[in-house]
């Protein structure tokens, strides 16, 4: 058990959630007692999966219903961030299209993918928290649409971007409209294990010939994202397994170790850890708390906690990452790696300035469990959550560029506790 906080509950406790989270019917059993769910750190795939058991559970789901009913803030406001978003009317129509490129190609199209999962996405929401059919039914028809009509994604060295990115947000509104009436889950599960997995897999094991390291470490988050996303969707235990172990062990940059690669210690009282790309810039910075917070959350809700992995190793990144973008002065160390084919040796030697303070929808879910979750003290993050950011808007709500749509967002609304 790698959770720490005074108010842990008890071991017991903790086995017996872990339990009824394995069970059919285990989440409305356990919301009927009051439970709040508490992830392990078991290395294998659930003997079956939880749904809806991604981004959002049936608990989170249930408290933003009640919530939003009753007109309680901060979930009202994240309702009306929601309801205001012009991706979230249930008269949006989907623009499937049976080549996506990105990068290079012939249109480059894949703005069309992105803006429609948002639709998919928030509509499902609209649907789950409102019970308006008309919005289950739009999502639906987003979800079908595209299983019907997408065969490839292609461009340069981006399509691996595009396959990760849309791979697992997509995934995750068809999993929010799992059981609808019309939904055809079966094509959709198919396009999911026939088009984005064969990419999602072959990054993360020849990422596209070039070095280790060459690749940043968004690029190995969002391909892991999708598989585990993937998995989760179509009961695979096998591709689950795949992307937590590449969490933890992966070869590339985004496995835990590599996207953290340096710790400070007590820096004005807290512990903190240097990202990855902090030398690059901090809009992709920003984007890797996304990424790696999208993959935490989805295992957590499958009864593994890499939320806590290695020490907290994500929640000093987190701190370290706030710290540095809500205009304070952070650590510093020089960080070196190789690059292309050939593995030709880089250096950056002081932090990247670049997007300092952009915001974007990643922060509402970390400090909803880091604070919320497992009472730490999360100074940095809360900071730039409720200074920056609350309430959390999604896709449409921070710029029409693809770094608007890198994440789902509308964490007020859904994890406010």
């Amino acid at each position: 058990m790698s959770r720490t906080s005074p108010h842990q509950h008890s071991q017991q406790a903790e086995l017996s959630r872990r339990g009824l989270l394995r069970t059919a019917g285990g989440l409305t059993a356990a919301l009927a007692l009051g439970t709040t769910f508490a992830a392990t750190t078991a290395d294998a795939a659930p003997a079956a999966f939880t749904h809806p058991g991604m981004l959002h559970n049936a608990g989170d789901i249930n408290r933003a219903k009640v919530r939003v009913a009753a007109g309680d803030d901060p979930w009202l406001s994240g309702w009306n961030k929601l309801t205001a978003n012009s991706h979230s009317q249930s008269t949006w129509t989907a623009n499937p299209q049976a080549t996506v490129y990105r990068g290079s190609g012939t249109p480059e199209n894949y703005g069309i993918l992105y803006n429609d999962i948002a639709a998919a996405y928030q509509n499902a929401l609209r649907w789950n928290v409102a019970g308006t059919s008309a919005h289950g039914d739009c999502a639906v028809r987003i979800l079908n649409a595209w299983s019907n009509t997408l065969t490839s994604i292609q461009g340069n060295a981006d399509r691996f971007l595009a396959a990760g990115i849309y791979g697992w947000e997509f995934a995750n509104a068809a999993e929010l409209m799992r059981g609808y009436p019309g939904f055809d889950l079966a094509r959709f599960q198919s396009m999911m294990l026939n088009v984005f997995y064969p990419m999602n897999n072959d990054f993360l094991l020849h990422h596209n010939g070039a070095c280790i390291t060459n690749y940043w470490a968004n690029w190995d988050l969002c391909n892991m994202a999708s598989v585990m996303a993937i998995g989760i969707l179509c009961d695979d235990g096998a591709k689950y397994d795949q992307a937590v172990t590449y969490f933890k062990t992966g070869a590339g940059n985004g496995s835990i170790q590599h996207a953290v690669p340096f710790l400070y210690s007590n820096v004005d009282g807290y512990d903190l850890g240097q990202w990855q790309e902090s030398g690059r810039d901090q809009g992709h910075t920003v984007m890797g708390m996304g990424q790696m917070g999208a993959i935490c959350e989805m295992a957590w809700n499958q009864g593994d906690d890499l939320y806590s992995y290695d020490n907290q190793r994500f929640f000093k990144a987190a701190q370290y990452v706030a710290k540095y973008n809500v205009g304070l002065d952070v650590p510093y160390t020089t960080y070196t790696w190789g690059s292309g084919t050939s593995c030709a040796q880089n250096s950056q030697t002081v932090i990247g300035s670049g997007s300092r303070g952009q915001v974007r929808p990643v922060w509402a879910q970390l400090h909803f469990h880091y604070n919320r979750r497992l009472y730490l003290d999360d100074k940095y993050i809360s900071q730039m959550y409720y200074d920056l950011v609350a309430p959390e808007g999604g896709g449409g709500d921070y710029g029409s560029t693809s770094g608007g749509y890198d994440q789902l967002g509308f964490g007020t609304l859904m994890y406010a506790k």
